[in-house]
Formats: structure tokens, sequence, C-alpha cells
């Protein structure tokens, strides 16, 4: 038989791409682990999904509202590219509470997700020549996204001795007339904090000044258990432009559902002149649609259970946040520099100079998988080199 020469390759683009993501890096870090040589169960420290653990269960309304929504048999059809009217609603009835206006239903475009909001809103901005800036540290999926965008990326500091503040005056340096838009994670993600009213003013100012629009990853929203409260970017809409990023599963404990949204929170309708909502929506049409079911299932009566939920929910989150804190102090070769207060992690950051046989915090990852079966994920992977993210 003749030897044929095929026409097709592997895009190692993907391979690029994948290498950011948590997933990724987490497996390369699990495959360390040999429990059967240890005798030491896994404990597996490195992911956002407490929906593992009995203590962290969703509330049966959720669960009661999405067999509601299977046995109606009124959501086993497509749904609409920007998502059912009624969820759409519910959702723009439940972030106006937080802000100074009201939403409506067209300012609510649902998503699989807040990774696919993520992609969605890259794509939507990737014109030649554009670049946005991201935070560092920073989540893995918008280094990992933006392997297939145009968009050049451009880092700006996060002041860990301020409580991880945004640097602005390096956000002002970083910026140019190509730049299309700053990426904000509040409560953050990975670094625990949570921004005050007065530094997310000073943020929408900095943006009006550029000239550039605000993208919100409200991912965690109201999952605060500090001394701040949260406040929504989209307060700061009248001043620069905010697409705020949210979701069903952080917030109910149900992340394998996969349902989130972008919501249009720019009261003096910018983003609609300058052709970029249409551009989400278009960019929606052209990928899959979170499951209709799950649309169906949420409504108005899940916030009715919000805050009762979430009450309880913190309360588990501040006790395990503050029994982290102290017990750090006990152990001097790591120092987390700013007590968490949000969200679902932290930062800490290693003393490598303590340490006789470990390279950097990869390696300091992978000798604690193979020798007591714990999984970290490394702050390399965020931005950070020589930090941990527990």
């Amino acid at each position: 038989m003749v030897k044929r020469d095929w026409h097709f390759k592997a895009n190692h683009q993907v391979h690029a791409a994948a290498s950011f993501t948590m997933r990724n890096i987490l497996e390369s870090i699990m495959r360390n682990i040999d429990e059967t040589r240890t005798g030491k169960p896994m404990i597996h420290l490195g992911h956002d999904d407490p929906s593992v653990y009995p203590c962290f269960r969703t509330s049966p309304v959720v669960e009661d509202a999405l067999m509601d929504a299977i046995r109606s048999a009124k959501f086993n059809c497509y749904a609409d590219g920007a998502g059912i009217d009624p969820a759409r609603r519910a959702i723009a009835e439940y972030l106006s509470r937080d802000i100074p206006y009201n939403l409506t239903t067209d300012d609510i475009l649902l998503t699989v997700g807040a990774e696919h909001a993520i992609h969605v809103l890259l794509t939507a901005l990737a014109s030649p020549g554009a670049n946005i800036l991201f935070p560092k540290p920073n989540y893995p999926t918008y280094e990992a996204r933006e392997k297939f965008s145009s968009l050049e990326v451009r880092h700006f500091d996060l002041l860990p001795e301020k409580g991880w503040e945004v640097d602005l005056d390096a956000v002002k340096a970083l910026a140019d007339d190509r730049t299309v838009a700053i990426v904000l994670i509040n409560p953050g993600n990975p670094c625990g904090n949570v921004f005050a009213f007065d530094h997310l003013q000073k943020i929408a100012e900095t943006a009006r000044e550029l000239g550039i629009m605000v993208i919100s990853d409200a991912v965690y929203a109201h999952q605060v258990f500090g001394e701040k409260p949260f406040i929504p970017m989209g307060v700061f809409g009248n001043i620069a432009p905010v697409v705020t990023l949210g979701t069903l599963s952080k917030r109910w404990i149900v992340p394998g559902w996969r349902f989130g949204w972008i919501a249009i929170t720019d009261p003096i309708g910018i983003l609609h002149k300058n052709g970029i909502v249409d551009c989400i929506k278009s960019c929606l049409l052209i990928t899959a649609d979170p499951r209709t079911v799950i649309q169906g299932s949420y409504s108005s009566h899940h916030e009715e259970h919000t805050r009762v939920f979430l009450f309880e929910f913190n309360k588990l989150l501040k006790e395990a946040a503050d029994m982290f804190f102290e017990k750090l102090k006990e152990i001097p070769l790591v120092a987390c520099p700013h007590k968490p207060e949000g969200s679902m992690s932290a930062l800490v950051k290693l003393k490598l100079s303590a340490f006789d046989d470990v390279i950097d915090d990869v390696d300091f990852c992978m000798k604690l998988a193979k020798e007591e079966s714990m999984i970290l994920l490394p702050g390399d992977a965020v931005g950070l080199k020589n930090w941990l993210r527990p």
C-alpha cells in the first residue's frame, strides 16, 4: 500500500490554551498521588466546588424548582439565543435591588455559566489591534480564553499590602487608545478580597477617563463574610459602562448546572450605541445555550429564599476562613497577607528560602501531593509565582 500524506493536523493552540486551565494544572498535580503507598486519602483543596462536601448542599427550594420545571414539560424546547424571558426578568429584578436604577429583561443575556460569558465577551471585543487589561493574579479561564482571541492582554497588579486593591497608576500607564476594557473580579478569586465602595468608584472614574468599559466578574456576589459589604460594580454604571457576569452556580452551590448571565449595567446606553450589546447577542447565537430546563427552574421565588440561604452559607465560609487564617499563623514557612473576606479562596505566600528541596510553588504542590495526598493550586496558575491558592 502506498503511504499517504494526510492533509490534517492538530491545532496546537488548543493545547496551549488548555495548559492555562485549572483542570489541566490540577490533573497534573493529582497524578503524583498514590494513596496506596502513602495510606492517606486525597484532600482536594484546589477547586472551587464546595458541593462535594455534605455541609455545602444547595437549598431544597432550588432542587424542587428544577423538578417542577422538568415535570411541567414546558422546557424541553430550544430557547432563544438570549434565554427565556421569565428567567431573564427574574434576574433583572434581583440585580436591580442593589443598584440605583432598574434593569429590564433586555439587559440580561443568559449563558452556560461564567466561562461561556467570558468567552462571549472576549470574542465580542476582539477587534484588530485591540487590547484588554487583566488583573494579576487572575482567574485562569481569562488567560486560557485569550489564547483564542486576537486581543492583546496587558496585566495590572493587585496589591497585597493594600488588601489586593487595583494598582490604578499601573492601569493608567498600561492603557492606550486601543484599550477596550478592564476586567475586575469582586469578590476576588483567587485573592478572597472584597473591594470597598470608594475604591470601586475610583476604578469607574479611571475607566471613564481612559474611555474603556468595565467587565465586572461578580460570580461570588454577596458571598462575603468580612467587614466590607458587597457593592455591585453596576452601581457606578452612570460613570462608565459596566458589563456584569453572574451565575446561579456559585450562589446556590450547583456549579455543575452551568447557568449564568451577562448583565448590561449601563444606564446611559453607551454599550448599545457602540454596538457592543448587539455583538454579544450575535455571539450567543453561534454558541451553545444554557439548558432550557435550568432556565425554566429559575424564577423570582428563588430570591425570596436567598437571604436566609446566603446567611447560613456565609456563616460556614466565615468559620472556615477564620480557622484557616489563624492556623496559618502557626506555620512559619507561609504567610497570608490578607485575611479572606469573600468568595471561597485566598492567597498564601511561600517562604522559599526556608525550604531545602523546593524549587518553586509548582514543585511544592507536586511534592505535597506525593507525600501528603493534598492538592493545592500553585500561584503560578493565577499569575503569581511562589504563592499558593488553597
